[in-house]
């Protein structure tokens, strides 16, 4: 027990206060203010914890977004150099089947020109044959000549009126 005097004025006023009883409440506000900064902290820890959170969660997004539009333009960039190696082997193929038709052309025609020559040195030739020979006023001579990529066919006819 604890005793105090206060004086107010000429009224002396005898406070007796129970030691125990008071140190008793103090010790029960002081655990109520424990108990409150406790949660207050507790709180705050998880509205940080939960910032930094969102945080760590929007930086992750933007870099997620970042290697998105990235790997999008590589996948484009990709496509297009395939596209252009897919042309470059279109106009390669074009070029060569154009040469390769142009050189058999000119190997067909150079067939059939020789051929040709065949037959007009061989119609020569019979005709030369034919003046020189006696009766040539007696006949007369129809050709026909018919000349294809493998063989020559020459069929003359000798008329006599």
């Amino acid at each position: 027990m604890g005793l105090r005097f206060c004086t107010h004025g000429n009224l002396i006023v005898l406070v007796i206060e129970d030691v125990e009883e008071r140190t008793e409440w103090k010790k029960t506000e002081k655990q109520k203010l424990k108990k409150t900064f406790k949660k207050q902290t507790k709180a705050a820890t998880e509205i940080q914890a939960w910032w930094r959170g969102t945080l760590v969660r929007r930086t992750l997004l933007h870099e997620a977004l970042r290697a998105c539009i990235i790997q999008r333009w590589w996948r484009l960039t990709l496509d297009s150099l395939l596209q252009e190696k897919r042309r470059q082997a279109l106009v390669t193929y074009a070029n060569t089947v154009r040469a390769v038709v142009k050189i058999q052309s000119l190997v067909r025609m150079w067939r059939i020109h020789w051929r040709y020559r065949q037959v007009l040195n061989a119609i020569y030739v019979i005709q030369c044959h034919w003046q020189c020979h006696n009766c040539h006023t007696c006949a007369l001579l129809r050709g026909h000549c018919v000349v294809t990529a493998t063989h020559l066919q020459f069929h003359i006819e000798i008329i006599n009126p």
